[in-house]
């Protein structure tokens, strides 16, 4: 059965939102091969020796530095591992397979065995969510723990802003329409993202709202290709946690947002309870934008769950 933690009182909102702390080094880079593609990953060492790994999955468009302000936090206890997906961030696309959740699951798997570190405790966010626990699902051997930020609970087309959702379908509709560098330069248009980016972010701190304007701004664009991106918007819009949710065996943590346009506090309630041993905790005040808008008291949350989950040594 789920497990929902208590909606914290008015005075415990007051700090949700957090000043970007600023890390003091920068990850180390490596990289493997799946599919004839060169697929880069980040490693942040922990602060404590023989720290078990953990492996964080970066959402739609996005690449590792999503991932930054979890895993700083998490690396006290954990070596944490974040790839960019094929075709995004620094990572070339594949050259058979199409770039979908189910493949991108394959390629954590290759990741994994990579690192020689079965099995994996896993967090995902968004799109991240998806891939994770499509791995989980597939592969039960190879995840410890499950932990989904803003988990897609339910396809784009179905939430609260299936108006937002039609909107950005009908925009990579003409994307792929579009002749050659036409359709390039849309996809790829700053005003896009920066759209975007206004809609998702629920916070009216003008520092903070400056500084997730700059990220999105600064890796939105990194992709290959129109192809690599409209391949994996179908996929995104299309997969949700929900399809594999029973077939998961292991512990799961939901942190869902109170104020996520793509996932109902509803919706996340429905998922929980579709996994065999599922909890979900529901951030207040905050939208799709949890890694960034209150990253620090998602990875209390994440840590919390894989120290009991996990069991690191």
């Amino acid at each position: 059965m789920p497990h929902e933690s208590p909606r914290p009182s008015a005075g415990e909102t007051d700090g949700v939102f957090e000043a970007q702390p600023r890390p003091a080094y920068f990850p180390r880079e490596s990289g493997f091969v799946h599919d004839a593609a060169r697929i880069r990953y980040w490693t942040y060492p922990s602060l404590r020796a023989g720290a078990p790994r953990l492996l964080m999955v970066h959402g739609f468009r996005g690449d590792h530095h999503g991932m930054a302000l979890l895993a700083e936090p998490l690396r006290r206890e954990w070596e944490v591992v974040v790839p960019d997906l094929p075709g995004f961030g620094a990572s070339e696309p594949l050259t058979s397979l199409p770039h979908t959740a189910d493949e991108y699951a394959e390629v954590l798997r290759a990741l994994a065995a990579e690192l020689g570190s079965e099995p994996l405790a896993v967090v995902g966010h968004s799109f991240g969510s998806v891939v994770a626990a499509r791995l989980a699902a597939r592969h039960p051997g190879a995840v410890s723990a499950l932990a989904l930020v803003n988990p897609i609970c339910e396809p784009a087309l179905e939430t609260g802003a299936r108006a937002a959702a039609g909107a950005a379908s009908l925009f990579y509709r003409v994307c792929a329409a579009l002749p050659g560098r036409a359709g390039d330069a849309l996809v790829r248009s700053r005003l896009i993202t920066r759209i975007s980016s206004e809609v998702m972010m629920k916070n009216r701190l003008p520092g903070l709202r400056s500084f997730i304007n700059g990220q999105h701004a600064a890796y939105f664009g990194a992709f290959s290709s129109r192809r690599t991106v409209l391949e994996a918007y179908g996929s995104s819009i299309r997969d949700t946690v929900r399809d594999v949710a029973p077939s998961v065996a292991c512990p799961v943590l939901l942190i869902a947002a109170e104020q996520d346009d793509l996932g109902s506090v509803a919706g996340q309630r429905t998922l929980a309870g579709l996994f065999p041993d599922a909890r979900l905790e529901v951030i207040p005040a905050v939208g799709h934008l949890v890694h960034y808008e209150a990253p620090r008291r998602a990875a209390g949350l994440v840590e919390g769950f894989l120290r009991k989950e996990a069991q690191p040594a």
